[in-house]
């Protein structure tokens, strides 16, 4: 039984054409991904699952497998996460490989570090859970959040919070978007991953950034060579 990190990198990217293989601070942006995966030390398989052959190159270039290419049945703009991640252990498993953990590692995840990979990996095996992901925290409290109605005027989502005080009012938090370390058993019955089922793997806001726009390329190449230069990365 191994354990796998699965990176799913398929080549339809809309917004930001080819972007698990665009160049982000000198590498191919799945190249962080990878790299963060080999120097944990967690990984005995580091798997890409890829409908792409151009994004398989690149990904075996830098040190991955890929073993099989992702079926176009699971590579539209509407396939989940959790079936691809069962796609891949289901292949593994009925090639010889069975899988005991694996972990969902995005591609686009540049700011993964291999100790909160570490430490996922760790609350998987001591919580008795079925998932262990990264989350960070809300900046701004979400019970003060407004809308822009049809008229161009602001409404509150939670008008019964305007005279709260900020502390006073529960943290919230959200998907990281890096990683989602899960029992083989829960990424096969495709439990869902936000749930009793899972715990949490804090990250600071500044090592936490979506990127799905240009806009939130440029800004993450930003903050990512301002923090390599503090000796971060």
């Amino acid at each position: 039984m191994s354990t796998v990190a699965i990176i799913p990198a398929r080549g339809g990217s809309k917004r930001i054409p080819r972007k698990n293989i665009k160049a982000f601070c000198g590498k191919p942006m799945i190249a962080w991904s990878i790299e963060a995966a080999k120097k944990s030390g967690c990984f005995e398989r580091i798997v890409v699952s890829t409908d792409d052959a151009e994004i398989a190159e690149v990904a075996r270039q830098f040190g991955a497998e890929t073993p099989f290419l992702r079926p176009s049945s699971l590579s539209d703009d509407y396939t989940g996460t959790i079936p691809v991640i069962r796609h891949a252990v289901d292949w593994l498993s009925d090639n010889g490989s069975p899988v005991s953990e694996a972990c969902c590692l995005y591609a686009t995840a540049p700011f993964v570090s291999p100790e909160d990979l570490k430490r996922g990996q760790q609350m998987l095996q001591s919580e008795a859970c079925s998932y262990a992901f990264s989350v960070t925290s809300y900046a701004f409290p979400i019970q003060r959040a407004i809308r822009i109605t049809s008229k161009g005027r602001v409404a509150m989502f939670n008008p019964e919070h305007f005279q709260t005080r900020s502390q006073d009012l529960e943290e919230a938090w959200h998907d990281a978007g890096q990683f989602y370390w899960g029992a083989v058993e829960a990424w096969q019955d495709e439990k869902p991953i936000f749930s009793e089922e899972a715990v949490p793997v804090t990250l600071p806001r500044h090592r936490v950034q979506d990127i799905d726009t240009p806009e939130d390329w440029v800004r993450a190449e930003w903050l990512f060579r301002a923090m390599q230069e503090q000796g971060a990365y």
